[in-house]
């Protein structure tokens, strides 16, 4: 399949604000990823791609990552839902079983409610739909462990999956926000499967990757694992946060008061990588 695929890793809050700036770096320097013929979000990433796929400039949803957040309790993932997703995934077999082993936590554990938690995101997404070009959100079956790319003609139980459904379902992240029920299924967080899903852009010519955490564990799969199969037949460019990123997005990526700084973070580092990107996606 000939074309370019612009994927988007999960990162939390501040991987949001990486990517945005990251984006906008490289449109300055002359390589916009937004002509992408298919882009593929992950939990933070879907945000992203809803956003850059919507006609809003690039240069305004940098800015808003700017705004200093409202004050409000601080969100992270704390030690024992790590704990508890780390022996998930040594008790598995496959991608699946630790999906489902994940998503029974998640189900079990207590957070916001889960009308609440879509408001958020409804919200953030400022009421848009699916756009016209081909753009997949990636969630996992909270029951099943099954794994899903959502688009603008999915269903599920015939029930159409909206936007802000499937949005809502891939940054679903376990033991911290409510899986998303659609068509009387729960979904959580797309990550679970893998950073990335890079593996959903196998056939394209042109590959470029995003990826705010760049590592797996076990049975997630991480962004150059699946890069590494792609770069026979494809030309790729896996991205990730330099030191200074990765000093400006810290440890807990569902910090808002870092938000700003990872956005400029990533726009710095654009100049960086904009020649390797563009040899990928314009050469």
């Amino acid at each position: 399949m000939a074309g370019r695929a612009l994927v988007l890793g999960g990162g939390g809050v501040t991987g949001i604000a990486w990517e945005l700036g990251m984006l906008a770096g490289l449109a300055d320097r002359g390589v916009d990823l937004r002509d992408a013929d298919l882009v593929i979000g992950t939990s933070a990433g879907s945000v992203v791609g809803a956003l850059i796929t919507s006609g809003t400039g690039l240069e305004e949803l940098y800015n808003r990552q700017l705004v200093p957040p409202e004050p409000d309790r601080p969100v992270r993932i704390g030690i024992a839902t790590i704990v508890r997703w780390g022996l998930a995934a040594a008790c598995s077999r496959g991608s699946e079983r630790m999906g489902a082993r994940v998503g029974k936590m998640a189900l079990a554990s207590v957070t916001v409610p889960e009308a609440e938690r879509r408001g958020v995101i409804e919200a953030l997404l400022r009421g848009r739909t699916w756009p016209q070009g081909t753009f997949l959100v990636t969630a996992v079956d909270a029951e099943s462990g099954e794994f899903a790319a959502f688009g603008k003609s999915s269903q599920v139980g015939g029930t159409e999956v909206t936007l802000v459904d499937a949005v809502a379902a891939s940054c679903s992240v376990p033991g911290v926000w409510p899986p998303t029920t659609i068509g009387g299924r729960r979904w959580i967080d797309g990550g679970v499967r893998s950073v990335a899903n890079a593996d959903l852009a196998a056939g394209y010519e042109r590959v470029v990757v995003l990826a705010p955490i760049a590592r797996g564990f076990r049975l997630v799969t991480g962004a150059a694992a699946q890069l590494a199969a792609l770069r026979k037949r494809t030309r790729v460019a896996l991205v990730t946060p330099d030191a200074a990123a990765r000093r400006a997005i810290g440890r807990n990526l569902l910090d808002v008061a870092r938000r700003a700084a990872a956005a400029r973070a990533g726009r710095v580092q654009a100049g960086s990588v904009t020649a390797e990107v563009a040899r990928v996606w314009s050469d």
